[in-house]
């Protein structure tokens, strides 16, 4: 078998793809395990709806299907698309970023947070949250206003996001937040200083949990 676990990102932004790559690079560290992330090029430049989503299925599944060499996979989109139909298609094991992201958070606190970068995308992720089964310690779901194209403004970025961190801890309630997109590892560390809570980097946090259960054979 391989000793090699891809990270696909569903959308066409290659700097999108770049900060998913960078994001991961603290886990090459001490692992036998090569971590390649990808893009698809064919994908929109963001996931932003439902029908983005959707769109992305059968990319996401064209990429696994093409890349049979490799351990196992990682969605790297918060919308996990084609997670269920992806582990279907493998006999690898398959992780998507929100669902590792949020399983994350329950371990580091008793309610969490979601910083997400558009108000249409909210609804996405309740009901997603609601599918997990982890609704009663879900504290909210904000908001930052900014589309992934809009996400190299790194000032404006990080100040949205700790203004909608800090109403998730004062208003909502969370002791946890997960950034609810991919590649946006750079303000992780900052903006845990800022809250002081813990932030969850989802990519990281799935890719984590796939190198440990590649290690252990699970």
């Amino acid at each position: 078998m391989s000793d090699e676990l891809l990270v696909i990102n569903p959308n066409s932004s290659s700097a999108v793809t770049a900060a998913i790559d960078r994001a991961v690079t603290p886990l090459r560290e001490g692992t036998s395990t090569a971590i390649k992330v990808i893009g698809i090029a064919e994908g929109p430049p963001g996931i932003e709806n439902q029908a983005h989503v959707e769109q992305v299925v059968p990319l996401v599944l064209d990429a696994v299907r093409k890349n049979p060499q490799a351990a196992g996979y990682v969605i790297s989109c918060f919308s996990d698309p084609g997670l269920y139909a992806a582990r279907e298609a493998t006999s690898k094991p398959v992780f998507g970023i929100a669902e590792c992201g949020i399983l994350t958070a329950l371990t580091l606190g008793a309610r969490f947070g979601l910083i997400s970068i558009l108000p249409k995308v909210i609804q996405r992720h309740i009901r997603f949250v609601g599918a997990m089964g982890a609704g009663q310690r879900f504290a909210g779901d904000r908001a930052i206003g900014r589309g992934v194209t809009q996400l190299s403004d790194e000032d404006a970025t990080f100040t949205r996001m700790r203004d909608v961190g800090i109403e998730l801890r004062d208003r909502d309630g969370a002791d946890v937040v997960v950034m609810a997109c991919a590649g946006m590892a750079q303000y992780r560390e900052r903006l845990s200083g800022a809250l002081g809570i813990p932030v969850v980097e989802p990519s990281q946090a799935a890719v984590s949990m796939a190198l440990g259960r590649l290690r252990l054979g699970w």
